[in-house]
């Protein structure tokens, strides 16, 4: 449903947006499709890591600014972030039917090759090699999570509320997630609103 409602807003803002200067733009439906499919076979463990690698340092779709920017909406929306990010940057630059072919990219043949690991998975799941190569796997998943959570921390330098701020408020998100188990939705309400309306109150000065 949500990605729907996404793809109707931009049936209704139907129009191409030039990038930055200096950034790039896909260069057709088919580029978006294909870069999107990628995208999404490459994300094992969760596609943040892969999805700025590819969007930021490959592709150069988006500043690193603007990825963790379009990165914070997509949590906030229900549903899988990659595929919120992927309706929204497709709808960007193709209107609806940008949105439409980046979300197919992520779903149709991934998802394929899901169901056929998927399978396989089911007749070797007790097998102890299978077991330790997927705690191995975790293992890396995370590393690549926190690698570019390392990178995001370079855009605190030009956020309205400066780097002392915004560091505070990622070690409290830290702690109440990791350490205090607090449910998303609170932290999502509590600190993510008083971080918009101390930024709202900043640019207001």
């Amino acid at each position: 449903m949500h990605t729907i409602v996404i793809i109707l807003f931009h049936n209704k803002t139907d129009m191409q947006v030039e990038p930055a200067s200096g950034l790039n733009r896909p260069q057709s439906l088919l580029d978006l499709y294909l870069s999107f499919t990628w995208l999404a076979l490459q994300g094992f463990g969760g596609a943040l890591a892969v999805a700025q690698r590819e969007l930021v340092e490959r592709k150069r779709w988006l500043t690193l600014e603007e990825f963790a920017e379009e990165w914070a909406v997509a949590q906030i929306l229900p549903g899988p972030n990659v595929c919120n990010l992927a309706v929204m940057l497709g709808g960007r630059h193709f209107g609806k039917m940008g949105a439409a072919v980046a979300l197919a990219g992520m779903l149709s043949i991934p998802l394929m090759l899901m169901l056929l690991i998927a399978l396989a998975y089911a007749h070797c799941a007790t097998h102890p090699g299978v077991a330790g190569a997927l705690r191995g796997m975790s293992a890396v998943a995370a590393g690549l999570i926190a690698g570019t959570g390392m990178k995001f921390v370079a855009t605190f330098k030009a956020h309205p509320l400066g780097s002392l701020t915004c560091a505070i408020l990622a070690i409290a998100v830290f702690a109440c997630i990791g350490l205090l188990r607090v449910p998303l939705g609170y932290i999502v309400l509590g600190l993510g609103g008083a971080a918009c309306i101390l930024t709202y109150r900043k640019l207001s000065q």
